[in-house]
């Protein structure tokens, strides 16, 4: 008997914990860039922000994945902390709609369900059918999973020891409080910790008064991963984490108040236990949302005086691209150029943590380096919409001209980013399979960096002071760049022959290189703009 139950609900949790885990993953695999794109684009507006957090945590079902997403973009610059707060109420309504989806009763269908599932992910030969596949076959694995624990609770109606602890959540809902955060907290799902909920209450141990405090004891638990995702981020990034978990603490004692009233409200709702917990799950989040939603700005100020300090992730978001600005295109044109300065600024930064990381052997400080990567792709984004707003404004030929310019220097600073990815990915195979260089090729690589870092710095100053003379010198610079390209991989060469090197190093010595070419190609095309007049020829005379 005893044996029965803990295989049943062991087991039972844990094909109900990887059904939701192999469907969430193949939702986000199927849905996630385009959930990223959307909440890069949200505006000011937090019912909007709302939608779209319910919209996304629907999608991909995890509030954990939405709220990680939001702290990152947050932490990148690309989202306001009133920005995250909206997107962050919106993603606790998303993740009731598991709960409203096990509600119906669809058990007796388990197994064709996991068996039309299989059969998309198995036979199916294109991936999003594939990836259908995975989360009905997900979809399937977990409510099996909830029909054994359902099963197995039912052996324990007849113990009056069992019965005790949960009439105790009753009595005492801040039990049960603790005991649903603290199953969220171990399991790492909101959505499993309302399923055993669900069977406790379906397989008759529990009523609505024990569930109602698990469940709300769950969405304070939930809030541990965005807690832990905050860590070593910026004060934005903790500030939209600290934000989440103070919402469903505000939310859960406000519930907790007016308990009796509460309870009276979800049982007229429904008749069956199940329903009555998922619609339990799915109002406290849309009520709570709806009280918060009027006071989004307040919130977020309370939350900055909780979460002191200033937020550098602000000067990642643009700005110079005044809207208003659009219909005096000379100055709009300044503006971009201004904020171009900017993103090269912040390439340069990344460059020289990526070789700072290399040289020091500091895998943490060439991570660092990537952080801005996002930051850069969102201004590359924003520069572009702005002029090409700019371009539909009635413009002089001198004014048109200089759009198609400034967008291929966007481009190029853009893809110096991408190439400092590049950076680091070598760096790190460089430090985990602890490759030697020689004195010769550390010595090497400073000089090219070392011209790589003038080159980035000319540009700047090129950019800024729109100063030809110093394009020229960036003209310079990358022919002396192709110059020791070649050089240095003559004497790579020479080493190798003379076994003063090993392959593998010598592989990523040569990689490094042609990175650092690069660079100064798309770093001469910024040049060629600026002595061209910010006028794109690719003819100019050097």
């Amino acid at each position: 008997m005893i044996k029965d139950i803990i295989f049943g609900t062991v087991g039972g949790l844990g094909l109900f914990l990887y059904g939701i885990h192999i469907m969430s993953d193949a939702l986000q695999k199927a849905a996630g860039d385009k959930m990223r794109k959307i909440l890069g684009i949200i505006t000011n507006k937090a019912f909007f922000g709302l939608l779209a957090g319910a919209g996304i945590t629907s999608i991909i079902q995890s509030s954990s994945a939405t709220t990680v997403m939001v702290i990152g973009f947050v932490n990148a610059g690309l989202m306001t902390l009133k920005q995250a707060v909206g997107v962050i109420f919106g993603a606790n309504i998303g993740t009731t709609i598991t709960a409203q989806l096990i509600a119906f009763k669809i058990t007796h269908y388990v197994l064709p369900i996991i068996g039309i599932g299989f059969a998309l992910q198995f036979f199916s030969k294109k991936r999003a059918q594939k990836q259908i596949g995975v989360v009905i076959l997900g979809f399937g694995l977990l409510l099996l999973g909830l029909s054994i624990m359902t099963d197995t609770v039912r052996f324990l109606r007849g113990s009056q020891a069992v019965k005790d602890i949960f009439v105790n959540f009753s009595s005492t809902p801040i039990l049960g409080v603790l005991a649903g955060m603290i199953v969220t907290v171990v399991v790492q799902s909101s959505s499993a910790t309302v399923g055993i909920t669900m069977a406790l209450g379906m397989g008759g141990l529990i009523d609505i008064n024990a569930a109602i405090p698990l469940l709300l004891g769950d969405n304070i638990g939930t809030c541990v991963t965005g807690m832990l995702a905050s860590i070593g981020t910026n004060v934005g990034a903790r500030r939209a984490a600290v934000a989440h978990v103070l919402f469903n603490v505000i939310g859960t004692a406000i519930v907790l108040m007016l308990l009796p009233v509460y309870k009276t409200l979800i049982i007229h709702t429904a008749g069956s236990i199940g329903r009555q917990i998922a619609n339990a799950h799915t109002l406290f989040n849309v009520i709570n949302a709806l009280l918060f939603l009027p006071f989004t700005g307040a919130y977020a100020r309370l939350i900055e005086k909780i979460v002191p300090g200033k937020d550098s992730s602000l000067d990642y978001a643009p700005k110079f691209l005044e809207p208003h600005l659009l219909n005096t295109p000379s100055i709009a044109i300044e503006q971009a150029r201004k904020e171009l300065v900017r993103m090269t600024e912040m390439v340069k930064t990344m460059v020289d943590k990526a070789m700072d990381g290399f040289f020091k052997k500091d895998i943490d400080m060439m991570h660092d380096a990537i952080k801005k990567e996002d930051a850069v792709d969102n201004l590359q984004s924003s520069i572009t919409h702005y002029l090409v707003e700019l371009s539909e404004k009635s413009l002089s030929s001198e004014m048109a001209e200089k759009i198609p310019a400034l967008l291929h220097s966007v481009n190029d600073i853009e893809r110096v980013g991408d190439i400092t990815e590049n950076l680091v990915e070598l760096g790190e195979r460089a430090i985990e399979k602890k490759l030697l260089f020689s004195d010769k090729a550390i010595k090497e690589l400073r000089e090219m960096y070392s011209q790589v870092t003038a080159m980035l710095e000319d540009t700047i100053k090129a950019l800024e002071l729109n100063d030809v003379a110093i394009a020229r010198k960036v003209w310079g610079r990358e022919k002396k760049i192709n110059e020791l390209t070649e050089t240095f991989g003559n004497n790579h060469t020479s080493r190798l022959r003379n076994r003063a090197c090993n392959i593998v190093s010598g592989i990523v010595f040569l990689d490094l290189l042609s990175n650092f070419e690069k660079i100064g190609d798309h770093l001469n095309n910024v040049a060629d703009a600026v002595i061209g007049g910010l006028q794109w020829d690719s003819s100019t005379p050097r």
